[in-house]
């Protein structure tokens, strides 16, 4: 039964306030922090701001007594296994249909706590309660996607396209997995080094480097090279996520300081799949052209055409690309929709379409490892967590690689995904 909830504001990776919810119940205490993205979805759940002065606008005291006072009140007694009522309860409670009015932050922070609490109450790990919820039969670790490289919205360098991402397809183990992306990281940061400058080392939000780059094949080369240096040419392959809104105007893409139409910005994928050995492309155009999205995926077989901003994790949208063969991946971000329980089922309907799940951080995290655990439990086949540095980014890492152990000590049957 749950004794109390209550929540305080704390920081997040960017040194911004978030929400951190605490739980008790007969087994323990338990707590949850949100986190916070930079490029954000216009169809997102609303995170609840306090607009005042404080912080620049951007605390969240209205969100954290949001909890204090109404949801306290209303789960305060309630059986903490009960996920799916207890959310539901919430979503009544806000009464609306973006969450706006307690805020998703508020909300979401409860129901990770929730979560936590119910697998504390049963003794058994997250990872495990996760996979009950979702009444999934199998779990596995997922393959890391990790952005070696930043631009757009999360670095101050001249990059159009966000992320860069690795990803260890011919590992065996997360483990080895993550030792993979170790060293192509640690080989990068050598070459950017030697032929920018030791500034140019310096990372973006997720972890990844910023270097002073402009043309958008150059960080593809800068990968490539680090692949050969280290050998694992065979082994990795690449991820982009475009953030296409983020330079979406008036229908036309400003790409390289140029006005690109979409079928122009779709030559230059087609271009540079056939150069580098690119397995997944995340919203490649802006978040409502379906029919782009769905032009690409049918396009290009054989690649991994990822939906963020297209379907921020939101049921309805999943279904109107699965009708509309928009993509064929779902970015998983709890924080797009706000409920574990509604994340739990936006997974389930992507993977009974045959999609792949990639769970994913946010620019502006935490430590909370919350989303290793989901991953793991819905048997997501990727989980994309930002590059192997910064603390908040390696935490979900490091929380996999404990679970990978803990399986192997207990000959679990949980096993890496290999993709």
């Amino acid at each position: 039964m749950i004794k109390n909830i209550s929540a305080i504001e704390v920081f997040d990776s960017r040194g911004e306030p978030t929400v951190e919810a605490k739980i008790e119940t007969e087994a323990g205490e338990f707590r949850a922090i949100v986190p916070s993205g930079a490029s954000t979805g216009k169809h997102e759940a609303v995170e609840l701001r306090d607009n005042e002065k404080a912080y620049f606008g951007k605390g969240v005291g209205k969100a954290v007594t949001n909890i204090n006072l109404e949801i306290s009140k209303m789960l305060v007694g309630k059986d903490e296994t009960n996920q799916r009522e207890l959310d539901q309860l919430m979503i009544d409670l806000d009464g609306t249909e973006n969450k706006s009015r307690l805020g998703a932050n508020a909300i979401l922070a409860v129901s990770m706590a929730l979560a936590r609490a119910g697998a504390g109450s049963k003794g058994i790990p997250l990872y495990a309660y996760i996979g009950e919820l979702a009444k999934n039969k199998r779990m596995n670790l997922p393959c890391p996607a990790l952005n070696i490289i930043n631009g757009g919205m999360h670095a101050a360098n001249e990059l159009d396209i966000q992320e860069y991402m690795i990803l260890p397809v011919g590992a065996k183990s997360f483990k080895e997995a993550m030792r993979i992306a170790s060293e192509i990281y640690h080989m990068l940061k050598r070459i950017i080094e030697q032929r920018y400058g030791k500034n140019a080392t310096n990372v973006g939000d997720e972890g990844g480097f910023a270097p002073p780059l402009k043309n958008p094949e150059e960080p593809l080369r800068l990968i490539m090279k680090a692949l050969d240096k280290t050998g694992y040419l065979d082994k990795v392959k690449i991820g982009l996520d475009i953030a296409a809104s983020e330079f979406y105007c008036d229908g036309k893409y400003n790409f390289q300081s140029k006005e690109l139409e979409k079928e122009e910005l779709f030559n230059f994928y087609k271009s540079i799949i056939e150069k580098y050995p690119i397995l997944s492309i995340e919203d490649p155009f802006e978040e409502d052209d379906f029919e782009g999205f769905s032009e690409m995926t049918r396009k290009t077989k054989g690649i991994q055409i990822v939906g963020d901003d297209l379907l921020v994790t939101n049921i309805e949208r999943i279904k109107k690309a699965i009708t509309m063969k928009s993509c064929n991946t779902l970015l998983l971000k709890l924080n797009q929709i706000g409920t574990v329980s509604e994340s739990i089922e936006a997974a389930n309907i992507a993977f009974s379409a045959g999609w792949n799940v990639m769970v994913s951080h946010r620019s502006g995290d935490s430590e909370d490892s919350f989303i290793a655990d989901f991953a793991v439990g819905i048997g997501a086949q990727e989980i994309k967590s930002g590059a192997p540095c910064r603390s908040e980014r390696l935490a979900k890492y490091n929380q996999l690689i404990r679970i990978e152990n803990e399986e192997e000590k207990n000959k679990g049957k949980i096993k890496f995904y290999s993709l």
